[in-house]
Formats: structure tokens, sequence, C-alpha cells
């Protein structure tokens, strides 16, 4: 089956059927963000059937080659110290490898995630060149089990020969995987792959309902799985410490529960205990718009546009940028406003669950929530009520179903 392509306005139409940034008010001096995730373009050489963004064309109003050196001066000047490039496929858009080696010579550190199709030992080499230094690849199962989430048959083979091609041109390489109803039996075959191929890292997001995944609910994992994913992910966890492989939980995985420290560490303390968006991390959109977090909606968090404003007005100014860290316990809402961890943790992840139920402030993908509910002898279970529009980062609606265990 053929999958949707995003159907996208342009700078000067994206108000229709949009909600427009508030105005930008009063600059409040802040902590720059750590790193930036940058959208190069929507054009893709896949059509993964858990694409959040849907890509596959470019959008109509994507900066040019001058607007996105200009805005590495501006990230720079900001005090960000990574940007990872991605898409679409960011090696789609024409003149990245000079958007690479801008970043480099600004004194930042270039990264890359791809699904690897594209990537030869040709493209891998100027990679390289340009002063890329790691490129993360997409693997969502092994074999068929990939092909078919990636809507293409043979993108496993190319994916191994992408690794192949990266470390022969010397660059570091890592492993990003998503993990759905589809593949969750494939997580320690997962593992073993980022193992084989000298990955310095694996990291573990959850698929949500987001663009084409949300035409899939049946794609979509269940609170209570959770019950037996995170003992996996945790033990897997501590064989890459021995195997030299870094496991990390993905910003939707955990919140808190008894796995916490075991699978991150230090990487969650104190005031870095809720979600980053907008705090140490931002996101750009290939036409300027700019996110607190590259994997929010469109229609409600983009803060502002570049080539309205400079960097530095949209991240000490909008108030959509600084909602994540200044929102209070009376934010939450349902189970995790009366959470014991509530004054940490706000919620966890607002991406997830804004997709499924429509805003911030109510997680139900959280261990220590699952745990919770089972030592009740209940359990959650997320319903789908409402299509998504079929629109580039967008989202359907979901419920939350209260049954007994068993």
């Amino acid at each position: 089956m053929a999958r949707r392509l995003p159907l996208l306005e342009s700078t000067a139409a994206r108000g229709v059927g949009l909600t427009l940034p508030p105005e930008l008010g009063t600059p409040q001096p802040r902590r720059p963000p750590a790193y930036a995730v940058w959208e190069l373009t929507l054009r893709c050489d896949l059509a993964c059937k858990h694409c959040g963004s849907r890509a596959g064309r470019a959008r109509p109003d994507e900066m040019s080659l001058s607007e996105a050196l200009r805005l590495v001066g501006e990230l720079a000047d900001l005090g960000v110290l990574e940007v990872t490039l991605i898409g679409g496929e960011a090696y789609l858009y024409p003149g990245w490898l000079e958007v690479v080696a801008a970043i480099v010579a600004r004194g930042m550190v270039c990264t890359m995630t791809s699904g690897g199709r594209g990537i030869d030992r040709s493209l891998a080499k100027q990679a390289a060149s340009a002063g890329l230094h790691s490129v993360s690849l997409s693997v969502d199962g092994i074999g068929p089990t990939h092909d078919a989430l990636r809507a293409a048959q043979g993108a496993y083979e190319q994916v191994l020969k992408a690794y192949e091609a990266l470390r022969d041109a010397g660059l570091s390489v890592a492993m990003n995987s998503h993990v759905n109803r589809q593949n969750q039996h494939q997580v320690e075959q997962l593992f073993d792959l980022a193992v084989d191929q000298r990955c310095h890292g694996w990291q573990v997001f959850l698929t949500v309902p987001m663009g084409r995944a949300a035409d899939s609910p049946d794609l979509i994992l269940q609170p209570h799985d959770l019950l037996t994913l995170m003992p996996r992910l945790t033990a897997l966890s501590e064989r890459g410490r021995a195997a030299g492989l870094r496991v990390l939980p993905g910003n939707n995985i955990g919140y808190f529960g008894p796995s916490e420290r075991r699978l991150r560490g230090q990487l969650r303390p104190g005031a870095a205990s809720s979600c980053g968006a907008g705090r140490s991390v931002i996101g750009i959109e290939a036409n300027g718009d700019i996110k607190g977090c590259p994997s929010l909606f469109t229609r409600d968090w983009v803060g502002g546009n570049v080539r309205e404003h400079s960097l530095r007005a949209i991240w000490e100014r909008s108030e959509r940028l600084r909602y994540f860290g200044q929102r209070t316990v009376d934010d939450l809402w349902g189970f995790c406003r009366s959470c014991y961890y509530a004054e940490q943790c706000k919620a966890g992840c607002s991406w997830t669950a804004s997709a499924f139920l429509g805003r911030p402030g109510n997680n139900p993908y959280c261990h220590h929530r699952v745990l919770d509910f089972e030592a009740r002898g209940l359990k959650e279970t997320m319903v789908p009520i409402e299509a998504a529009p079929g629109e580039a980062f967008d989202r359907g609606l979901w419920s939350i179903q209260v049954e007994a265990i068993g």
C-alpha cells in the first residue's frame, strides 16, 4: 500500500489551518540549548510505516542553502554544542555537505540520523571529509521486519552496507530503533546487531501514534507492555556495558520506575529529570520553524520562524519554547497530577502524552505508573477514538480505558 506523503502549507499560507505562534514576549535570558535537531529537508527515499513527519516530498518552502548557512551562525552564537541533521533524509538536501562543514567550522559537533538507503562509500567519504562526526542509522527489525516497517524491500541489506561504508570512511556509527508490536520480539536481536556493527550507542524509543504511525493503531504498544519491555531493556543495558555498547533510553522510555537509575545512570539528575523540550534541546523544521523538540506537533508548538525573527529572539522570547521549563504540577492532569514523582517528572515526555491524549501533562507510558496500576490489579489500555488528518507531524486522539488485569 502506498504511504501518504505530507500535505504542507507554504510559509505565506501557513496560517491556513494552523494556530500561529503567539507574539514574541519580553526577552528572558536563559541557558542556551546544548543540542539542536535540524530537519534539513522532508524529502526522503523511504516511506516508513511509523514516520512521524510523513516524510517523502520536500516542503515547498524549505530554506535555501544561504538561509541554512546563516542559521548555522545563529546556532553557534546562541551557544549550541551539537547539531544532529535529520530529514526526511538530510543527504537529499542540496548543499548538505556545506552545512556540515559550516557547523564544524563554527566549533559545533555535527552528527546525522539516517535510514541509510543512499549511503554508499562515496557519500560516506564526502561526509567524513566535511567533518561529520557520527551517523546513527535507524534499524527497526531484522530482515523482513525492518523492510516491512520501512516499506521498502531490501532496506535491511542496504542499511548493513551503509554501516560498512561509514566505518570504512572512518566515521563513528550508532543505531536507533523504535519498538512497537511488529518488532518487540526482536529487541535482543537488535542489540546483538548493534554490537556486531561496532556501534558506540543504541538508542531505543517507543513508537507513538504520530504521522504515519497514527494510521496504524495496531502497531502501538500498550502501557502494560512496559512490564516486560523495561526489564528486557535493563538487562540489555547491563550487557551493553560489558560489550562496549551504550544503551540509551529515548526520551519516551521510563519516567520513572525501578529501572531508571540502572538504565540512565546520571543522565537524568535533578533539573534534567523532566521533558527537555525547549530546555536542553531545540528542534528546527526545514522551513525555519522552531520548536522546543523536533518531535512536537507543528500545529501546536512552533514558537517562531527564523525568517521572521532571530533564533536568539525566538529562544528567549517565545512562550511556546519556554513552556516546558516553566510549567508546574498545576499544569499536570490525570494520574500524573497526584503522582509521587510529579514535581520532578512533570508527566515525562510531552511528545508521547500529546500524541495520545492531545495535550501534555498526563503520560500513561510510564514504568512507575504501570507498576502502580498492576499493584492494584488494574491496567490502562489506550483506545483510538479519532483519526489523524494526514499532515506532517499530526496526531489523532486516544482515550484511556482502565481494566482489571486478567
